[in-house]
């Protein structure tokens, strides 16, 4: 957390701040463990100062805030990391402002209460090698089945453990990878290379289906609390949830099983055995 559709929240919340000139770059102080920022903040403002920001991307998990000479600024979030346009949640895990004039805002700020984000500037050819997709997969908003089938079915990993690999998806995390295979009708233990194309084909309407939804509601705040739109506001996909952290609650798709709670490379993953059953028997809703 935050996922795909967290940071493509946080991207829309601050596309007003397209055209806006930087005025500065600064480390706010902070006495908490410090972020990777690369180069150093001194040298990204003497690099970025008096540039206008032409475009808002991201790629998979990342901001990008692209400048008029072609250099990149990367925001990844990772854990706790969010991009405001506002004053942030708490004054002491504040880790980058950017000062901002001839627009809407004064400033970009990056919050991190964790401290796992970065921030990187990068050249037109460092980005090519940092964002390619040797590094990076493809958007998990545009694979389609066949390419979801090319990255992952000669894995001999259970379904729900590769999808997080960005190396091949770039975007799903383990909220909304256990939400997707439920909506699909597959177990997340199954094996990728067990898969039959119907059921790729359910994995990839569903992760369609399931990220432009969680988009559409400004994506998951979660009992922590942590995750916060553009605007310091909750999103509102954590309300549809459909197994996630729902342990020993009846599955609202069958209305017959009771959802349980595994653990799968150390991360918790929620699912329904009569949904998603181990058998790959597919059970339609009702």
């Amino acid at each position: 957390m935050p996922e795909l559709p967290e940071v493509e929240t946080m991207r829309r919340g601050i596309l007003p701040i397209i055209g806006s000139c930087i005025g500065s770059v600064s480390r706010p102080p902070c006495e908490r463990r410090p972020i990777q920022i690369t180069p150093a903040v001194e040298s990204i403002h003497q690099l970025v100062q008096g540039k206008t920001i032409v475009a808002i991307g991201r790629r998979g998990k990342r901001v990008l805030i692209n400048l008029d000479d072609q250099q990149t600024i990367v925001i990844e979030p990772r854990m706790t990391g969010l991009v405001l346009l506002v004053a942030p949640p708490t004054t002491e895990h504040l880790r980058l402002r950017i000062s901002l004039t001839g627009g809407p805002s004064k400033e970009l700020l990056f919050w991190d209460r964790r401290g796992l984000g970065t921030v990187r500037l990068l050249s037109p050819e460092a980005a090519s090698y940092w964002l390619g997709e040797a590094r990076i997969g493809r958007d998990a908003l545009e694979i389609t089945t066949e390419q979801l089938r090319e990255q992952l079915a000669s894995s001999r990993r259970a379904i729900k453990v590769a999808l997080l690999d960005q190396k091949h998806v770039a975007g799903i995390g383990n909220l909304y990878a256990a939400e997707i295979l439920h909506l699909a009708g597959v177990d997340p233990r199954t094996r990728c290379d067990r898969l039959t194309k119907p059921q790729w084909a359910r994995i990839q309407a569903a992760t369609l289906t399931v990220l432009n939804d969680a988009i559409a509601h400004e994506g998951s705040t979660l009992s922590d609390g942590t995750y916060r739109n553009a605007l310091n506001q909750d999103g509102g996909y954590q309300n549809q949830h459909r197994v996630y952290d729902r342990e020993g609650q009846p599955c609202g798709r069958c209305g017959v099983g009771t959802i349980r709670r595994i653990v799968q490379t150390q991360r918790s993953t929620f699912f329904c055995p009569e949904c998603q059953r181990k058998s790959g028997l597919y059970r339609a809703a009702d």
